[in-house]
């Protein structure tokens, strides 16, 4: 039987609001964190041995700042960004924080996503335009990222599912969504309805952003009739 909680929630818009609030905390949080780690993963694949500008230090040193960020818990890190935030935003408290501790709890990940997809161009394409006197800027924007595009955007779909798991986390850190109604007012009220509501509305979400990444990829796949 559907809990009055439930209702009086739903005739008042917080559910709405929270899938409203997990989506947008999800989509800008995903641009930012690839704003940072797009370049980050490019740089990556093209320092490393046998990429097209090798650089053994550039190379272990950045490798060495993502693996950091990579190895410490989400939560964790998102606690420890909390100064962070208060020094962009002037606050740690609300959705703004909230995705700035995301941004950087993500970014390391995705810069290995990325650096996974370039790594999948073939070594022969990519020696075809060096051959053609073409320089590594150009390699970069006309050959290794359209080559990669599909791959790029599997792991876009990936990331961006992951980000929204974190979404969850974050309402522990004062974050709105559809964590905070499941922790609030259904694990603390001992409301289960309420909390599988949300568990429902995520894997929704989740199940929408993997169609639409799927449709994309397949679309930009050149190896697909």
């Amino acid at each position: 039987m559907i809990s009055e909680m439930l209702i009086k929630l739903w005739n008042n818009g917080l559910i709405q609001r929270g899938v409203w609030e997990t989506l947008y905390m999800t989509v800008l949080s995903t641009a930012f964190a690839y704003v940072l780690g797009l370049p980050l993963g490019v740089i990556l694949h093209i320092t490393d041995r046998g990429g097209i500008c090798p650089n053994r230090w550039i190379n272990r040193i950045l490798g060495f700042v993502v693996n950091f960020f990579r190895s410490i818990p989400c939560i964790i890190l998102m606690v420890a960004m909390i100064p962070v935030a208060r020094l962009i935003l002037h606050t740690s408290l609300g959705n703004g924080a909230v995705i700035v501790t995301l941004v950087i709890a993500a970014a390391p990940y995705v810069a290995r996503m990325v650096e996974s997809s370039l790594k999948e161009v073939p070594a022969g394409v990519i020696e075809a335009a060096q051959s053609m006197g073409c320089s590594s800027l150009q390699i970069i924007f006309h050959v290794l990222l359209p080559e990669a595009k599909p791959s790029l955007i599997h792991g876009c779909v990936i990331s961006t599912v992951t980000i929204l798991g974190y979404t969850a986390l974050a309402a522990t850190l004062g974050g709105t969504g559809l964590g905070q109604i499941a922790i609030i007012y259904g694990h603390q009220r001992s409301n289960d309805d309420i909390i599988w509501l949300c568990v429902l509305l995520i894997v929704a979400i989740v199940q929408l952003i993997q169609i639409v990444g799927t449709q994309i990829a397949r679309r930009t796949d050149k190896r697909i009739k």
